[in-house]
Parts: C-alpha cells; sequence; structure tokens
C-alpha cells in the first residue's frame, strides 16, 4: 500500500497550479458567424484575425439594407453601426472588436446586446497595422440601447 507523502502532494498541486491555465484555454470558444459585404478586404482581415486568435468563424454574405435590417434586429444602434455584424453566443459583435474584447464578453456574460467599434477606426483590428492606431473605445450595447465604454485603446 503506498503512501501520498506531503511532498508528492506539495509536487502533484504544483503541477496542476501550472497547467490549469492551459487546461482553461482549451475549452473551445463558442463559434461567431459574421454578416459581411462580400466585397470588403476589412472584413477578410477581422475573420483571419479570429480564426488565429482560435475563433471557428462562419461568413455570410450581405449587401445594403439586408445588412443594415439585420444590425437593427440584432439590437444594434445605428451610432454604433460599423461594416461587419458577428453573432457569437447571444451577443452581436459589431464592427472591427479586438478577440480580446470577444472573450473577456463570453467570460463576464453581462446582460447586454454585445460589443461594437463604431465607424473603423485606423489601426484596429482588419483596419491596418496596431502599431500606428488611432485611439479607438469599444463599447457594450445594453439591452435598452445606452451603451457604455467596455475597453480603450490608446493611439500608438
Amino acid at each position: 500500500m503506498s503512501h501520498l507523502s506531503r511532498r508528492s502532494l506539495l509536487l502533484g498541486l504544483a503541477s496542476l497550479s501550472l497547467a490549469a491555465p492551459h487546461l482553461a484555454q482549451a475549452r473551445p470558444l463558442p463559434a461567431i458567424h459574421v454578416l459581411k459585404d462580400p466585397n470588403c478586404g476589412c472584413c477578410e482581415a477581422w475573420v483571419r484575425i479570429l480564426r488565429r486568435d482560435g475563433f471557428e468563424v462562419t461568413t455570410e454574405n450581405s449587401l445594403g439594407t439586408a445588412l443594415i435590417r439585420h444590425k437593427m434586429a440584432a439590437g444594434i444602434p445605428q451610432a454604433m453601426m460599423s461594416c461587419h455584424t458577428g453573432e457569437i453566443d447571444g451577443y452581436a459583435i459589431e464592427g472591427h472588436v479586438p478577440p480580446a474584447d470577444i472573450r473577456r464578453l463570453l467570460s463576464e456574460r453581462p446582460d447586454a446586446t454585445g460589443l461594437a467599434v463604431p465607424d473603423m477606426p485606423y489601426g484596429s483590428p482588419g483596419m491596418g497595422p496596431e502599431d500606428r492606431r488611432e485611439a479607438y473605445d469599444v463599447f457594450l450595447i445594453r439591452r435598452d440601447g445606452s451603451t457604455e465604454v467596455f475597453s480603450r485603446y490608446a493611439a500608438a
């Protein structure tokens, strides 16, 4: 009969604590579905960034008023609209939202419609080099249509 020594127990706990962050990352992310203009290069660039960050992404081409109607039905206020709209685990993701903010949204699970980066700020994901980015905010869209700053990105 073997005994579990104090040293073995401590070593086992230390090993588990080192492995825990990797185990948490191994949990698959929900898939994100992106509606976008088929002629938009920045939308494709954002999708590639999400995929590199570990997201499974499906895309659907949509144009003009059909895309705008979808945004409105998803609860995105006009002032928050951008070029593409993602849907992930019950949330809308509007525009060039960084993957880290999507992960944070999924982790914190606020009672909200989703996130938005209005317009197309230079240096946001898919919109040019980050080392030359202009300052921009990521907004949390509440279910009542109000917004608040979710995260800030300073100019590079």
